[in-house]
């Protein structure tokens, strides 16, 4: 590395040299070549000349030397007496150290110049790193790449190897296992004091690098290290700092902003059951009241009851009881959908055998045979589960035939790589401002006095969403609703069993 280095410098040397010899050659050439037809002070300002132009160009060591040998060039070569160093008229002498301090004047001045031109070069770029990094990291979900994007601008701002390191659950930092101890050492020794240690920092002046923590006192993420730091390189630290500035932000809005989420979702889990407690009590109430009472009296009057009085009774226990079989398991399983996070079971199903089963329960509670369905043959297979499909289009039916006094149509169909179940009813319409809400719990959109909890609708969207389908509602024409469950179809088809 020390040699790769001061064979570079040798390199600059004898190029900013050789830099010099053409510039004082090519003002002495041209002196020459115009001695017959300007003075003195003319061919003077001729190594001006080359003086500005390596002041703009080189350093101003190299600009200060160029400056000297111009003067001394200049006197070789053109004051009387040439061919000499000497000095034969005091206004020559005046030129000459008049010329000289010129030169000094201008290669400072330029050398300020070219270095504030520099600075002000490097602020721009810097500036323009901190929005492009305040920008990626505004996209940005995770922590590991946020620390990848870090990474990255501190490696293009510094003379690496930069080493970025998160903190762990633990509290320890994320090193890299070929990492020297001292840098570990440094980095941790950073995030306690919760401040930047290294050259002109006043702590630790003795490093050879700048250690920074991420964050501040409360959520420090992390630490950085950049070697090879210059105690005078203020602009460098205080850029350093920016970036690490941005990057703990940055992972700090990640943390509240995950920590909001998960508390919103628990608000969310306590607010759902505690609606579902309070609607189970008052829905259940009543037809538990009514089983216990009828109940009651059979146990206690059955021989003081006539047959019709018993039957009446031991019938309305079956429907209370059914009604309550119904509440509690649309409840319990509205419930498992909205919190659970397991997966469906799923598997390769035939839409005509879970409609067929379904038709086969709803008739036993449709003697009339209002349910007229439509099927036809060769659908493709769906990878549902098919108990939460047919409670869904159980449900659909149920509320058809209780809210619809005519004729219901269940109809199944494909269109745009979905398998579309239609559930069609002439019963009074739902009004289309209660669309947005009657998919909610416990909202009910009819006004017809029929009893229920209000959980069908929503228990029918959850089993849909978590298909990864939709259902939806629309009026139908000529009077009624149009309740139509889209399941997504799989590009691919299993191979059927041939009987």
């Amino acid at each position: 590395m020390k040699t790769a280095h001061a064979s570079t410098l040798n390199l600059l040397t004898v190029r900013n040299g050789a830099i010099v010899v053409v510039l004082l050659l090519g003002a002495t050439a041209c002196g020459f070549l115009l001695d017959q037809h300007i003075s003195l002070t003319s061919q003077a300002m001729l190594y001006v000349l080359a003086v500005v132009i390596a002041s703009y160009t080189l350093r101003w060591q190299v600009s200060v030397l160029c400056a000297v040998a111009a003067v001394t060039v200049f006197n070789f070569f053109f004051v009387p007496p040439r061919w000499t160093f000497e000095v034969e008229n005091r206004e020559h002498l005046i030129t000459l150290f008049t010329m000289l301090l010129v030169a000094l004047v201008i290669s400072h001045l330029a050398a300020r110049l070219r270095r504030e031109t520099e600075a002000a070069r490097l602020n721009a770029r810097r500036a323009q790193q901190l929005q492009a990094l305040a920008t990626d990291l505004s996209s940005a979900t995770s922590a590991p790449e946020m620390k990848a994007l870090g990474q990255t601008a501190l490696d293009s701002a510094f003379d690496g190897p930069c080493v970025l390191a998160l903190q762990r659950p633990d509290g320890a930092l994320d090193l890299p296992m070929e990492l020297v101890s001292s840098v570990g050492d440094g980095m941790h020794c950073c995030m306690r004091e919760l401040a930047v240690l290294g050259p002109g920092t006043g702590r630790w002046p003795g490093l050879n690098a700048w250690y920074l923590p991420l964050g501040d006192k409360g959520h420090t993420s992390g630490a950085a290290y950049i070697p090879s730091a210059q105690a005078e390189d203020t602009s460098g630290r205080e850029h350093a700092q920016a970036l690490c500035t941005l990057l703990a932000q940055a992972l700090w809005r990640m943390h509240l902003t995950s920590s909001m989420r998960v508390a919103q979702n628990e608000t969310q889990r306590q607010q759902l059951q505690s609606t579902f407690l309070a609607a189970i009590s008052h829905d259940l109430r009543t037809p538990l009241a009514a089983v216990v009472g009828a109940a009651s009296s059979l146990q206690a009057q059955r021989d003081k009851l006539s047959p019709e009085e018993q039957d009446r009774m031991l019938g309305s226990i079956v429907s209370e009881a059914s009604y309550l079989s119904s509440v509690t398991e649309n409840t319990l399983q509205l419930v498992q959908l909205s919190n659970s996070s397991q997966e469906l079971h799923r598997d390769w199903e035939s839409i005509e055998e879970i409609v067929g089963a379904v038709l086969a329960r709803v008739r036993q509670r449709d003697p009339a045979r209002r349910i007229q369905f439509k099927v036809p043959e060769g659908l493709p297979l769906i990878q549902v589960d098919p108990v939460l499909i047919a409670q869904l289009i159980g449900n659909l039916l149920d509320n058809a035939l209780k809210y619809s006094p005519a004729t219901i149509d269940l109809t199944v169909c494909t269109a745009e790589h979905q398998l579309r179940v239609a559930v069609k009813d002439r019963g009074d319409g739902i009004p289309e401002d209660m669309y947005p809400t009657i998919f909610q719990p416990y909202s009910r959109g009819d006004s017809s006095g029929q009893r229920g909890a209000g959980l069908g609708l929503a228990l029918c969207r959850a089993i849909a969403t978590a298909h990864g389908g939709t259902l939806t509602l629309r009026p139908r024409a000529g009077g009624g609703n149009s309740f139509t469950l889209a399941l997504p179809l799989a590009s691919e088809q299993p191979p059927r069993e041939i009987p």
